[in-house]
This record gives structure tokens, C-alpha cells and sequence, in this order.
């Protein structure tokens, strides 16, 4: 059972804060499958977003326990590093794959594949499905750096034109990389990724975004009360009109 133990609202940001990062996974759970589900019954499909990273266990392993039926959800995700092979650790399709959609089985999976020989052709061909699509519900985080998908501060465009672009890997995000154990040194972290952009991430619909862990806090203080600029691509989901951050104790601790 989820344990929440407070929330509030920044601007248009709603804040639920839960005692562990399990819980704050079964909140974002029950969250988002209740808009996937909405959906369906709505239009008779939905489409879904989903991040990947060490932040995102919780939440997996709670949305695969929730009743959704899969067959009518379309996937597409978040980002992944340039020129890195499905097979390497660190792939996020290898990611998703294995975490979580070849066990739930969704109708359609559309992946990044950052390792594509004719890169611009696939970013073009991202970008016409996501035009093509209303996305139900995004499932995004936040780094240490406070950038939202690859959207790190020397990037992060709130106006950008695009909704899918090559993008640099700033240090602080390429150190995160190492931390979480994705990559044995630092010189093996890709320096560039295929990343959604803030406004293809802005446009959705439902934007769920799951945030634990101590190592977070700084980012989720700046999120909620620095400046909305792209210092800290974050401060933007404060303009969302349905947006949703879901911390633990750990990653709120900064917060009054």
C-alpha cells in the first residue's frame, strides 16, 4: 500500500511526497494507469510514454502489477545515447525490453534507435509519429542536473522547433550516468543521445514524473523554487496544465 504523506501544489505542479521509493512507484502506478485507462474507454486506445534510469524501478515494477490492458496502448520512449547498440547494458530499448514490454506486450512499441546508420532519417521519422499521435500520458524524471529526458541545461529549449534532436551530454549527467552503474568509467558514457524536447514532452496530455532518491533533492528544491529557465529544465513542468511530481522522503528532504 502506498504511504503518502503529504502533498501540495507549486504553481501548476501538483507535489505528492510518499515514505520510500516503493510507495512513491505504486502512487505513480495507480497514476498513470488510471489515465491509461481513462483513455481506452474514451477513444479506444492509448498512447504512452515511457523514461527509463535507476528512478523508474519502482514505478516498472508497480505498473506491471496494475489491470491495463496492454493491447490497446501504443509506446514510444523517452531517449536514448547515440550510436550505442540495443545489446550494450546502458541501451534503453534493452531497457524497456527487458524491464518491462516484452512481459506486458504492448499493441505497438516505436523505439529511438540512436545506433540507426541514417540518423537524421530516424529522428525524422520519430518526429512525424509523435506529430502524428496525442500522447495520453508522458512518464518522464528528472537528473541531477535537473534536465528533463537528455534536456540538460546547455541544451534545454523551451521554444525548441523540434520534437526530437541529437543533443550533448553535459558532465554532470554523463557522471550521473556512471553513478547509477550503467557504464564502468567515464570515458565509456556517450557524449551525445537522441532525446526528445521539452515541447515534445510539453504537449502531452498527462506528464507523471517520478522522482526519488537523495541524490535528487538539489534538483527537486531547484525545480519547485529556482527561476522557471533552462537552468533547470524542470521549472518548466510548472506551466504544465497536468503535470504530477511523485518523491520519497529522500528526494523531498530539501523541501519546507
Amino acid at each position: 500500500m502506498a504511504t503518502e504523506i503529504r502533498k501540495f501544489k507549486k504553481e501548476n505542479l501538483a507535489v505528492r511526497v510518499f515514505k520510500d521509493d516503493i510507495s512513491a512507484g505504486q502512487g505513480s502506478a495507480k497514476f498513470v494507469a488510471n489515465h491509461l485507462n481513462d483513455a481506452i474507454r474514451v477513444k479506444g486506445y492509448a498512447n504512452l510514454i515511457l523514461a527509463t534510469g535507476a528512478s523508474q524501478f519502482a514505478f516498472i515494477e508497480a505498473i506491471k502489477t496494475l489491470p491495463i490492458d496492454w493491447s490497446k496502448i501504443t509506446v514510444f520512449h523517452l531517449d536514448e545515447y547515440k550510436d550505442l547498440p540495443e545489446t550494450h547494458p546502458a541501451s534503453f530499448r534493452k531497457y524497456l525490453k527487458e524491464r518491462i514490454l516484452d512481459e506486458v506486450k504492448p499493441h505497438q512499441v516505436y523505439y529511438i534507435n540512436g545506433d540507426a546508420e541514417d540518423i537524421e532519417r530516424e529522428i525524422a521519422l520519430y518526429e512525424k509519429l509523435l506529430t502524428e499521435a496525442t500522447i495520453d500520458v508522458a512518464c518522464i524524471g528528472i537528473g541531477e542536473n535537473g534536465h528533463i529526458a537528455f534536456n540538460d541545461p546547455g541544451v534545454a529549449d523551451f521554444y525548441d522547433p523540434k520534437l526530437v534532436k541529437i543533443v550533448q551530454l553535459d558532465d554532470i549527467c554523463r557522471r550521473q550516468q556512471l553513478g547509477e552503474g550503467w557504464f564502468p568509467t567515464l570515458e565509456e558514457v556517450p557524449r551525445e543521445a537522441i532525446s526528445l524536447t521539452i515541447p515534445a514532452i510539453m504537449r502531452c496530455n498527462v506528464i507523471s514524473c517520478m522522482v526519488p532518491d537523495k541524490r535528487k533533492a538539489n534538483a527537486v528544491y531547484n525545480t519547485l523554487n529556482a527561476e522557471i529557465s533552462t537552468s533547470c529544465p524542470a521549472t518548466i513542468l510548472r506551466k504544465h496544465p497536468y503535470a504530477v511530481l511523485f518523491l520519497d522522503e529522500n528526494s523531498a528532504s530539501l523541501l519546507d
